[in-house]
């Protein structure tokens, strides 16, 4: 027997849980796309740090941040539809930006830091998502 009200299709938390999942999604994939933006068609706009261990072109780098973002804004639109692998799969993508932005921190610290707290939350929102049926 079901301990749910009948008629209740899910936990009104759990749903408001996903709902801040999928806008900070967005809003951490438009930061991505943004930051790789600006890298691929400015590479000087950067600072760059002599003898840094993980120095890549700054245009790679643009590049892999506009992926990741574009990823990002895809998975947070499937989770605004329900889709049940977009959560796996945001729990993934929020970790590699959040691991890409760690290795970011020389070149841009104050941004990085903002994306990584934004993947922070994603993937704890993620992770505590728990529809009731």
């Amino acid at each position: 027997m079901s301990t749910s009200h009948s008629g209740q299709r899910g936990n009104p938390f759990a749903l408001g849980v996903a709902v801040f999942a999928a806008a900070l999604m967005l809003v951490a994939g438009a930061f991505q796309v943004l930051q790789g933006i600006v890298a691929i068609a400015n590479d000087e706009y950067f600072v760059t740090l002599p003898n840094y261990t993980y120095e890549f072109d700054l245009t790679a780098w643009g590049w892999i941040h506009l992926v990741i973002g574009i990823i990002l804004v895809l998975v947070g639109v499937s989770l605004f539809s329900g889709r049940l692998w977009a959560r796996a799969t945001g729990i993934a993508i929020a970790s590699i930006s959040a691991i890409a932005n760690f290795l970011w921190l020389p070149y841009q610290p104050w941004w990085a830091i903002l994306v990584i707290a934004i993947d922070i939350l994603v993937i704890w929102a993620l992770a505590t998502y728990r529809p009731v049926d």
